[in-house]
């Protein structure tokens, strides 16, 4: 199967429902942990190479693509690993992250994607969004954080912002780390007993999970007003990170594979110049 073909296996369509995904599962893909480790190395050696030529693009002022990989999920899915074990094996200089948190005061005094809008990659870049615009339909609506009619007014400004980026030339990867309440509690609960991992504890966590049906509804609503043809929504099983690592990447492999960037030809005489090299 190629990278296209799963990344139409994980995407949002027409009457998708969430409770219908397995976080156990690992939609498309036959192999055990092993092979998935063993084809997550093997597949970041084309991820470089692409990415890479992407950014060398913008180096020369070709470039006319960029991507955008969106990571939304309830805390402890592996979002971090994401970031270090799929993103982090490519040329830093290329990527643009940013992790959203809660709003400061200024950006509160603006419209809800003004932040985002301003992180957007430029390109030749791959963007990668820890957290996003779409906090602001889901802790949004759950923690009744603005009025419904605002909430509602924010799915179809999300879609037509979306829409605009998309047009401009970025890819859009939307991707949503489904996690099982049960193997989110054993990951906390490991963050507690491990003083390693007490800086990655947030006491918060605990009072989020006693609304993890609201969540649930709130991330199907926002399925079914924003997977969209331009940007649509992924949903990936996250109990087994090492699914959930491979799952991204073949996301981004589908994603700069039909980019194609290419490396850029000389602007100057190569032979010429090894000439003036050699006898210097």
């Amino acid at each position: 199967m190629t990278a296209h073909e799963w990344a139409k296996t994980l995407q949002v369509g027409d009457g998708f429902r969430l409770s219908d995904v397995d976080p156990q599962s690992t939609l498309g893909y036959s192999g055990a942990k092993a092979d998935g480790k063993r084809d997550l190395a093997s597949g970041l050696d084309e991820l470089n190479q692409l990415q890479e030529r992407l950014f060398a693009e913008s180096r020369v002022g070709v470039a006319k693509d960029s991507v955008l990989l969106i990571l939304q999920a309830m805390d402890s899915a592996g979002k971090g690993g994401i970031v270090r074990h799929v993103v982090g094996g490519v040329d830093p200089q290329g990527v643009a992250l940013t992790a959203f948190k809660a709003p400061t005061e200024e950006e509160l005094a603006h419209d809800f994607l003004w932040r985002v809008a301003k992180r957007l990659p430029e390109p030749g870049f791959i963007g990668v969004f820890d957290r996003s615009h779409y906090e602001d339909v889901l802790i949004g609506r759950v923690r009744s954080l603005a009025p419904a009619d605002e909430i509602e007014r924010r799915y179809d400004a999300i879609n037509e912002f979306e829409a605009e980026v998309a047009a401009s030339g970025t890819r859009i990867i939307k991707v949503m780390l489904h996690i099982s309440r049960d193997e989110q509690k054993s990951r906390l609960m490991e963050r507690l007993e491990r003083a390693d991992k007490h800086w990655k504890y947030n006491p918060g966590d605990v009072d989020e999970r006693l609304l993890w049906d609201d969540y649930m509804a709130a991330y199907q609503t926002a399925f079914e007003r924003t997977s969209t043809a331009a940007a649509p929504w992924h949903v990936i099983p996250a109990d087994h990170k090492w699914f959930a690592r491979l799952a991204v990447q073949e996301l981004l492999l589908d994603a700069l594979q039909q980019i194609d960037p290419q490396w850029p030809a000389a602007d100057f005489d190569v032979e010429a110049e090894k000439k003036r090299l050699a006898a210097s």
